[in-house]
């Protein structure tokens, strides 16, 4: 598929695939392909955005197209990603759907489509949705009089996905919690600090004043020395980053280190484990995980599964397989029975209940978690073009000499929102991985940028 990649469609705004246009028809499609499974009714869509100047665009296009077909829209307006696909379920809609690039520039922005019960479209639906889009104008005009769709705005949506996410952790008082959160002047610039100081944590908030540009822009969980900086100063229990449209998080300890995705999976498996609620003693993240993560599982005696890189397959294999805990070290966290996807909002509660519950500081749980990270590089490399990987025999043989030079693992990957490959290398030896990812991007940048 060339529209959807590995989180729904992205790109630079009003250009390539994200334009006005294009948003119609995807609107279309989605409402033609909903009429064909659903049984009587009109159907209903929810949709969400973060903060993103260009959301106004895709939200009137999307709505346009959907209501065309006759599909009713509920718009709820800056709102997380994981709440949206709460909402979806919450409003018994046909689907939802969230307008974000994620951790993306405000140049930027996407998609993210979610079925009727919450979770991301699989790949086989996206390529259906792909299918009529690229098969040419979707006509509508046989939608006409009553049976065009109506668009209305929910003014109480924060509130269901704001009680929703409290009652992840019971309840559980925060209280005697000094907590720094960065919102990243993204989705969550509201929500966040509202369900933290309801749950009674004293909270300082950080890159909450969107403008429509300064998304992402040196805050949120790609930048945490901004909240890193700022829990020193003030000296808070701990930091909480988000992403632009806080799917994911990043957690800072009150003495300053990072808390990334790895860490927290390994507190809440063992906390998990010792209260015997660790569905199939297992827990489900992706090939870029670190190896440290999965050895300190294997001590407690939990099964790591590890996937394609994308909540989305770290969610179909918890549906699969029946386990309840995954994620991603990029902070996407994913706790199954309350979730449907990455949630940051609901992952940093889950850690946060630790702490109360054990009175313990967040560098005091990580310590105890017995992790150990091994050495670890990932570099970036630009590609005008995507050549599959297997048909270059240069840099085929370089990874098979970096595999043996290093100890560990070598992983290249395309980026699946980013016209990046993505080059990670891990080993017991810090200097060998270096050597061996500084000489897979030359060759990558030869052949491919």
């Amino acid at each position: 598929m060339t529209l959807f990649g590995t989180d729904g469609i992205r790109g630079p705004a009003n250009k390539g695939s994200m334009t006005a246009e294009t948003m119609l028809q995807v609107g279309k499609a989605l409402g033609q392909r909903i009429y064909q499974t659903r049984k009587n009714g009109r159907p209903k869509v929810i949709i969400g955005k973060d903060t993103r100047l260009s959301g106004y665009i895709f939200e009137f296009a999307l709505t346009s197209g959907l209501c065309s077909v006759g599909c009713d829209v509920l718009l709820v307006g800056p709102m997380p990603t994981p709440a949206v696909a709460h909402l979806t379920k919450s409003f018994a809609a046909d689907a939802g759907i969230v307008i974000s690039a994620s951790h993306n520039t405000f140049t930027d922005n996407g998609i993210k489509v979610f079925n009727a019960d919450g979770f991301k479209l699989s790949r086989e639906e996206e390529g259906q949705i792909e299918a009529l889009v690229k098969a040419g104008p979707i006509a509508s005009s046989y939608v006409t009089g009553a049976d065009i769709g109506k668009a209305f705005r929910i003014n109480d949506a924060a509130g269901r996905y704001i009680e929703f996410a409290k009652a992840s952790i019971a309840s559980r008082s925060l209280k005697g919690i000094k907590l720094v959160i960065d919102c990243a002047n993204g989705a969550a610039y509201q929500i966040a600090s509202t369900v933290f100081s309801e749950l009674g944590a004293q909270v300082t908030l950080l890159a909450n004043r969107p403008d429509g540009l300064n998304i992402n822009n040196g805050c949120g969980a790609l930048h945490p020395e901004l909240v890193t900086k700022a829990v020193l100063e003030q000296k808070a229990d701990c930091g909480i980053a988000f992403d632009g449209d806080a799917d994911r998080v990043i957690m800072v300890d009150e003495k300053g280190a990072l808390v990334n995705g790895d860490h927290m999976l390994l507190i809440l498996a063992r906390y998990l484990l010792a209260k015997d609620l660790l569905e199939k003693n297992t827990v489900v993240a992706t090939v870029m995980s670190n190896l440290g993560l999965e050895r300190a599982l294997v001590k407690e005696g939990i099964t790591l599964v590890r996937t394609d890189v994308g909540d989305k397959f770290v969610a179909e294999e918890l549906a699969r397989s029946g386990a309840t805990l995954g994620g991603e070290q990029s902070g996407h966290i994913i706790v199954g029975n309350y979730c449907t996807t990455g949630d940051g909002i609901i992952g940093a509660l889950q850690i946060l209940r630790v702490m109360a519950e054990q009175q313990a500081s967040l560098s005091t749980l990580v310590a105890q978690s017995g992790y150990t990270e091994v050495p670890q590089v990932l570099r970036n490399v630009s590609v005008a073009r995507r050549v599959a990987l297997e048909t270059i025999p240069a840099l085929q043989e370089a990874i098979g000499q970096a595999e043996r030079e290093v100890q560990g693992r070598v992983l290249l990957r395309y980026s699946g929102t980013e016209n990046l490959l993505r080059i990670l290398v891990e080993g017991p030896d810090k200097r060998a991985i270096v050597k061996a990812a500084k000489q897979l991007e030359q060759i990558a940048l030869k052949v491919l940028a």
